[in-house]
Parts: C-alpha cells; structure tokens; sequence
C-alpha cells in the first residue's frame, strides 16, 4: 500500500494509535451541573460547514503520490497560474486558490488533516449532512447537534451565520441565528431543475453559476442542495465571516460562531468552479482572522465538509460524490504547519470500492478535542455529544 509520510513535526500512526489507546483526554474532573460554565473552557470556535462536498484531492492534492498523475491528469485548457500548487510537506500540496491558508502553514497555524471522513459509507447529500451536524452514527437517529448537546451542559452562547438553525446547534438553549437583509431567494425546486438541465452544457451551466454568484452578491439564493442555506460567493461568504470575528471579538459576544458555504457539487468543469471556491473560502477565512483580531490567537477554526469526492474525473471534466476527504484546522495556537493522515493509497486496490480516497481517520476525533478545549467538556458531555465516537486526537494545539 502506497504510503506518504508525514513531515518531522507530525505523529507517526504508532503514536496516535497509541494515544487511541489511552482514551479520552478528560478536561474536568467530574459531571459538571446544567448550564454551568465551565472553568476549563477557553478561547473562542468557529466552524465553518463546505455543504455540496468538497474535493479533498483538489484542495490538498496528493502529489507525491505514484498514481496521482493517471488519476488527476491536467485538464487541457489549463493556465499555469491556476494549476501550480502551493508545496506543502511530503508530496502533499494545497490548491492555488489557497494562498493565505498555505501562508498560515507556514507559520504553523494550520494543520490539514486528509483521508478523514465521518461514519457513513453512502453518498446523499442530505444523509451525511445530517450525520456529520448530530454526531451520530447513523444519518437521523439524533434530532439535535454535536454541539448544541454539549452547550446544554456548558451553557456557552453561540451564533449560526445563517437563516435557519444548523443541525449541529439544534439543542443548545442559547443558541441563535443571524443574516444580514437579503431579498427573497427563488424557488430552490426551480434552480435544482435548471440547473440539471443545464450540467450537461458547459458553457450555460457555467454561466448560470456567474449570473447566481452575482445574485448572491447582492443578496440573493445559491443554487446548491443542502441542509442549511450558506452563502454562495466570495463577498457573502467574507461579509459573514467577518462580521463572525466582530461577534466572537466582542467581550459579551458568543463564544461558537458557525458559518456555511455552499457550492462544492463540482459533478461538472470542476477546475473553474474550485478556483472560485476555494478563493472565496479563503478570502472569507482571512476576512474572519481580520476581524477577529487579538482574539485569533485563542480561537480554532474548522473547515469541514460532508464527504470527499471520486478519486477519477467523471465525462464531465467534474468529480462525482465519494467518501474521504479533507479537514482544515486553523488558528493561533493550532499544532500546525503539517499535514495529519494515515495515507491510504491512491491505487485502484486501495481505493474505497475501487473508486473513493479511503477514509483512516474518523471526524469525530478532531470534534472531540475542539469541544473539551473551547466547552470544557468532560468524559459525560462528549459521551452524550457523540454517542460511540473513536478517541479524540492530541496536541492539536501548541499550548
């Protein structure tokens, strides 16, 4: 099985195998009463969901890889200064798009974890939007979030950037929405049709995705299925974002914000649509960082999506719905400046079902830790926050 290793800062798989073994790390001593704050918890969370799935091998791709060129060829038209990555460790690299992200590598305030991925092994939208927010593992057997079970019992606030409760905050007493005036969005049973009739047109499906992108500029509705309705283009997804810091920044603010940004179902000329993207998130989380000020520096932030994408290019120079994918960590004291996976391989047999990144780490160990560090969770709230999750990972942090 092919294997990339990781760079000298990072665990070999031995270590964390062991670390899995220890347990939990706990960070109180015992049950804590209900809305109680906690003495442990510090700093500020956000998290910010990528709904339609992102593809991890675009975002970090594999490059070290033997059989990375015959799975991602160049596409033909491609301009050199779209398609130079950004040289991570190891044979791994991040998307050109990613430019203040591989900046915050360097200075080790981002750790990318890839081939990660939640408990389920299908591939609706719906389903592992629902599982990754509830922190269950099966999609539907929990109604409330990850988070909202855990800020029941740490009696925290928090603000979900977007018109509707996510499912991850569903539960939490002292949780609320927010969305700057926007106009009515058109009916989304309509845009899915057109869209569908336009995927198999390059041309006008990349023109209906300018004309909506402009649309959600100025307030309007994004064309891709979800469970929740984030914003859709650079500038509403940076506006959000920082207006996230302002919250979190402020001494009575919240202290979990969460923000969506949809647009990830690349089924079709993936390559434009990734730049856009991956430029808007990443415009979107320096904008965050701006604002969020001296307060970066005891805040984490996580990207994550609901699966990864097919390993192959589809007919449609896009990738179709797969299984593992990519996480990002970020933040002023994040153990960063490393890539964290357990590399599956990129050959047909390694591949999940002959076509998928093969998941090595489950998701919950990275939601495990992010809740004892900033809710102060302990061994009773995370097992009632996520029910059977693997142990959490260590030393994300510095200190």
């Amino acid at each position: 099985m092919t294997s990339i290793s990781s760079p000298p800062t990072a665990w070999p798989r031995r270590r964390w195998l062991q670390a899995a073994g220890a347990g939990l790390l706990l960070a109180g001593p015992g049950l804590r009463m209900a809305f109680a704050a906690s003495a442990q918890a510090r700093g500020k969370l956000v998290v910010v969901m990528l709904r339609g799935a992102l593809d991890g091998l675009a975002a970090v791709p594999a490059m070290g890889d033997p059989q990375w060129t015959a799975l991602r060829p160049l596409p033909k038209d491609a301009k050199p200064d779209a398609t130079t990555p950004l040289p991570l460790h190891d044979g791994f690299a991040l998307h050109p798009s990613l430019v203040q992200l591989h900046r915050w590598y360097g200075d080790g305030q981002l750790l990318v974890v890839h081939a990660v991925a939640s408990p389920y092994r299908e591939r609706s939208h719906f389903d592992a939007q629902q599982l990754l927010e509830s922190g269950g593992q099966r999609p539907f057997e929990l109604a409330t979030g990850w988070l909202g079970r855990a800020l029941q019992v740490s009696g925290q606030r928090a603000v979900a950037l977007s018109p509707a409760m996510p499912v991850a905050l569903r539960g939490a007493p002292a949780a609320s929405t927010w969305t700057p005036t926007r106009a009515a969005a058109p009916d989304s049973d309509l845009m899915a049709r057109i869209a569908q009739t336009y995927q198999s047109d390059p041309m006008l499906s990349d023109l209906l995705d300018q004309a909506l992108a402009q649309r959600q500029t100025l307030g309007g509705g994004s064309r891709e299925p979800g469970m929740g309705a984030g914003a859709g283009s650079a500038a509403a997804f940076a506006g959000l974002a920082r207006q996230a810091g302002r919250f979190l920044s402020d001494g009575a603010g919240p202290d979990v914000a969460w923000l969506d940004l949809d647009g990830w179902d690349t089924h079709t000329q993936q390559a434009s649509r990734l730049q856009r993207q991956l430029a808007a998130l990443d415009t979107g989380l320096a904008a965050l960082r701006e604002s969020l000020g001296e307060r970066w520096a005891d805040t984490t932030v996580l990207v994550m999506t609901e699966f990864g994408r097919s390993a192959a290019f589809n007919g449609s120079a896009g990738t179709d719905h797969g299984t593992g994918g990519v996480a990002f960590l970020a933040g002023g004291a994040v153990a960063g400046g490393r890539v964290l996976t357990d590399w599956p391989g990129l050959g047909r047999r390694d591949l999940l079902e002959g076509r998928d990144l093969r998941p090595t780490r489950d998701i919950r160990t990275l939601l495990a830790p992010l809740l004892q560090r900033h809710l102060g969770a302990d061994r009773a709230t995370l097992a009632k926050a996520l029910p059977g999750a693997p142990a959490g990972a260590i030393d994300l942090w510095t200190a």
